[in-house]
């Protein structure tokens, strides 16, 4: 994990609301284009129409979920609209689509690196340091396997057909899992893992 160190000073004590507040918007932003785009290049229009496939932060922020994100540090944004019916190919689509939210998160999280690593101006650093934690944060919680985040999407695109019908049934207590591995704190077994080789690569770019 990503030791939150900045000119010497805990991070923590000397970010702001705004600087969380735009760091998380950024995230949010980055991972829905990442799904509405890659949907676009495979045939999917649905999240064009409904003018999602944008990079601005107030057509993907939930007002709520972002409020949830700065003080319980979980929260949701506005799920990119996709009709996988209309991919070129289903399962490349779904698989592509699934993971581009993560990827896009993971190449911004590389590209504040850089600019902290070369723009030594305090306020860029504050900025830039934020958007990492919060871009690598996003690209690892996403991934994991539960409805509807990506990690599922990712799984569901290998799924044998005649396994479908169990997969169905998963999806109908998605809800109730994804809460217990919440409460329980077990979520941190898959996630930590993920989490930490994020975290390894983009200090490549950073010191």
């Amino acid at each position: 994990m990503i030791k939150i160190i900045l000119k010497g000073k805990d991070f923590m004590d000397i970010a702001t609301i705004v600087a969380t507040a735009a760091g998380i918007a950024i995230a949010i932003s980055v991972h829905e284009f990442g799904h509405a785009y890659s949907a676009h290049l495979l045939g999917d229009d649905t999240a064009k129409l409904y003018g999602r496939m944008t990079l601005n932060p107030i057509k993907h922020v939930d007002p709520l979920g972002l409020l949830a994100m700065i003080i319980f540090h979980i929260g949701w944004a506005k799920p990119v609209p996709v009709n996988p019916m209309n991919y070129k190919n289903y399962r490349v689509g779904n698989f592509i689509v699934s993971i581009a939210g993560v990827c896009c998160n993971l190449l911004t999280a590389i590209v504040c690196a850089i600019i902290y690593k070369n723009v030594p101006i305090y306020g860029v650093q504050v900025l830039t340091y934020t958007c990492i934690i919060y871009n690598i944060g996003f690209a690892a919680f996403n991934l994991l396997p539960v409805p509807p985040l990506d990690g599922w999407g990712v799984i569901e695109t290998f799924i044998p057909y005649q396994w479908r019908e169990y997969a169905y049934k998963f999806e109908r207590i998605s809800g109730f899992v994804f809460i217990l591995l919440l409460i329980t704190g077990a979520y941190r077994i898959i996630i930590n893992p993920i989490h930490g080789l994020f975290a390894t690569i983009v200090q490549m770019f950073m010191f």
